[in-house]
């Protein structure tokens, strides 16, 4: 018997367990891609007439994915090996299942899609979102009402496990009376944006290694989703936004990258304050394999016109940038969008930085900003103080390029003068020494930069009582030589 005899037998057998008639048959094959028509069809299972071997194999398909709906027992044969379509593994089924359900989905039917993803890998898992304070991880609603999400609260971020696992990036098991429970960070890329709830019948299952990889794979998938998501609507955002935004906070937050990437070597992470009532303070940045492009920058005034300096600068400096130039270039475009469309009264203080993530070869241009300092063994070895120019929109006056040479394992801290000008109810600034000693002690306790960034700001606000008079910006970068052999 040839080959295609036997797929022709097989095929059979399978259709009488398939418990279709040849037109439901029919019009199954037609709807996976078959192009023979119902008669061609009617012979073929009649045993009457033969078919093509790419329309033989897609009418198997169509029997098979009958089949799998009924029973495994009986499948059809093909002329070649065929990939297999229908995701056979509990991890695999999770993936698509939550691909699938967010395709063409808006942001609030994301729950039942990470309910239908947890159901195929046999747990429940709750989603928690960090608030844009990233003080507090508000449970995601279980369903497009926006109802709050069944038995579950808040959670606060410095005092719960849940928060531990956010704060330290980390898989944390829970054995308590409300089940046993694994918390993972929820992560898009580098970046932190919650934590999922993932419940288990049997705390055994809670030390299961492959449990563990397959719930940090569907979470680097979800982090995914909830970044692409929130740019489709305002669910998400919304519930990670406490306090009302102003407008001028608006537009600076819409200009912002993610606020913490990172690439083999590499890692840069931004945090501003107050988040909703930001002035004029921005940052940005742009990895490759090759190169970390950095800007942080404090546009003048406090007001909707300080955002629009900074939207301005923000935007001739990508420009000059994505174009390719360097360090000149963009400073010459940054001073002149500003000075041309703002007049003599605008300016912005700015550092512009590329480090060249090969050699760790730094080149800095510093425009009226407070100096950036360089970490290494955890303590503050020094400012760069060169690379100096004019504040932006004062004119290009003199333009020096610094440069510097960071060792594996360095921190490169750039700030606004709203961090280490804050003062307290006696005028107290916070002051670089203060500054200096935050970050030795978070060195020491092995805080990777985003949770860095993040507990300088509280002591900052710690210190001025919760009220900042000027906004804070911290951008924290760590470079380490890539441990690869480039070509």
């Amino acid at each position: 018997m040839t080959h295609a005899a036997e797929q022709q037998r097989s095929l059979v057998l399978a259709f009488k367990h398939a418990q279709l008639s040849v037109e439901d048959l029919w019009l199954r094959y037609f709807g996976v891609g078959g192009q023979a028509g119902f008669i061609d069809i009617d012979a073929y299972v009649h045993g009457l007439a033969d078919l093509p071997p790419l329309e033989r194999d897609t009418l198997a398909v169509a029997v098979n994915e009958r089949l799998d709906e009924l029973i495994w027992t009986h499948r059809a044969g093909f002329s070649r090996e065929i990939r297999d379509s229908t995701p056979r593994t509990a991890p695999f089924a999770a993936l698509v299942r939550l691909l699938e359900g967010t395709e063409l989905a808006p942001p609030d039917r994301l729950s039942a899609a990470v309910e239908t993803a947890a159901a195929a890998l046999g747990v429940r898992i709750g989603v928690y979102l960090v608030d844009y304070d990233q003080s507090c991880l508000q449970p995601l609603p279980d369903d497009p009402s926006g109802r709050p999400a069944s038995g579950r609260d808040a959670l606060d971020v410095d005092t719960t496990l849940a928060g531990r696992a956010f704060r330290q990036i980390q898989i944390l098991p829970s054995e308590t009376s409300d089940g046993p429970r694994l918390w993972v960070p929820l992560l898009d890329g580098a970046e932190r944006l919650g934590v999922l709830d993932v419940e288990v019948d049997d705390a055994d299952e809670l030390y299961d290694p492959g449990l563990r990889v397959q719930c940090r794979w569907l979470s680097m998938l979800l982090g995914h989703m909830v970044t692409l998501l929130s740019q489709y609507g305002d669910d998400l955002d919304r519930l990670r936004v406490r306090t009302r935004r102003t407008v001028n906070a608006d537009l600076v937050w819409s200009l912002l990258p993610p606020l913490t990437a990172g690439v083999d070597s590499f890692i840069v992470t931004g945090v501003l304050e107050p988040r909703d009532d930001v002035s004029g303070d921005a940052f940005d940045y742009a990895l490759s394999e090759t190169t970390a492009s950095l800007m942080v920058l404090d546009a003048v005034g406090h007001d909707l016109r300080s955002g629009l300096i900074a939207a301005t600068a923000l935007s001739a400096y990508r420009s000059a940038r994505r174009a390719g130039h360097g360090l000149f270039e963009q400073a010459r475009l940054i001073d002149e969008a500003i000075s041309g469309h703002f007049g003599e009264s605008a300016f912005a203080t700015a550092v512009l930085a590329e480090l060249d993530l090969t050699t760790g070869r730094l080149r800095y241009l510093n425009a009226g900003h407070p100096h950036p300092l360089v970490m290494r063994g955890g303590k503050i070895v020094k400012p760069l103080a060169a690379g100096r120019c004019l504040p932006f929109g004062l004119g290009p006056g003199d333009v020096e390029v610094g440069e510097e040479t960071l060792e594996p394992e360095d921190w490169l801290v750039l700030y606004t003068d709203g961090v280490t000008e804050a003062r307290d109810e006696t005028g107290e600034f916070f002051g670089e020494p203060r500054l200096r000693d935050f970050l030795r002690r978070e060195a020491a306790a092995g805080n990777p930069p985003p949770e860095t960034a993040r507990r300088l700001t509280k002591a900052v606000l710690r210190h001025q009582n919760g009220a900042l008079q000027d906004d804070a910006t911290v951008l924290l970068a760590r470079w380490a030589r890539p441990s690869r052999v480039t070509p």
